[in-house]
């Protein structure tokens, strides 16, 4: 399990305690999720100055790292506690499964007069809509949890986050969960013809390993 605080700037350390924790998932034989808890919005996240010591190598290195935890080959939940902003917000949205406490807003950080323009950006988009996401990405706005719920952003609300994650994690199966996530991505952009040799693929693969068991 991963504690990420959005009040706090993207730094090298956070970057290899995600790579440290991807590590972790993929060396463990146990096909149970990975848990990370998400927290905190930066200080004047509507229009702070950018924070000092960040740069585009950095800026980069953190991408790679949330490509990474995206892929993982275990599921990824995330509970969230309170306002959820900043680099907390850019991990819940390379997660699979988030529930949040009730009151809870998702704040998407804004340096000077604009949001900052990360693969949040992106994955919001790519998630919610362009008209899900407008207000958040053009005005800054903080989507509430009860929005983001019905965007399909979070997937429960709970006093109790972590047990109403567990709930919904219980019954799922943990095998094969990458290949299902990437199937699922690409069949935004992909027709059927050209997704349907891959769907196969992983039909034969789940048939054969049921054979063998």
């Amino acid at each position: 399990m991963l504690s990420v605080d959005g009040a706090l700037p993207l730094s090298a350390g956070l970057v290899e305690a995600v790579q440290t924790l991807c590590d972790a998932a993929e060396d463990h034989a146990d096909p149970g999720p990975v848990v990370i808890a998400l927290s905190g919005v930066p200080d004047g996240a509507a229009s702070g100055p950018v924070p000092g010591g960040l740069d585009i190598g950095l800026v980069s290195k953190w991408e790679r790292a949330l490509r990474r935890l995206e892929r993982l080959p275990v599921r990824t939940c995330a509970v969230v506690l309170g306002d959820c902003g900043g680099t907390a917000l850019e991990v819940l949205l390379a997660t699979d499964l988030r529930v949040a406490t009730p009151g809870a807003r998702l704040v998407v950080p804004a340096y000077g007069d604009a949001v900052w323009p990360g693969m949040a950006l992106y994955r919001l988009t790519q998630q919610a809509g362009v008209g899900g996401v407008r207000r958040a990405v053009i005005g800054g706005a903080p989507m509430s949890a009860e929005r983001a719920l019905a965007l399909h952003l979070l997937d429960g609300l709970s006093d109790d986050p972590a047990a109403a994650l567990a709930a919904l994690t219980d019954d799922l199966p943990g095998r094969d969960v990458a290949i299902r996530r990437q199937l699922m991505f690409d069949a935004a952009r992909t027709s059927f013809e050209d997704a349907l040799g891959t769907h196969l693929a992983a039909c034969d693969r789940a048939l054969r390993r049921s054979a063998a068991s």
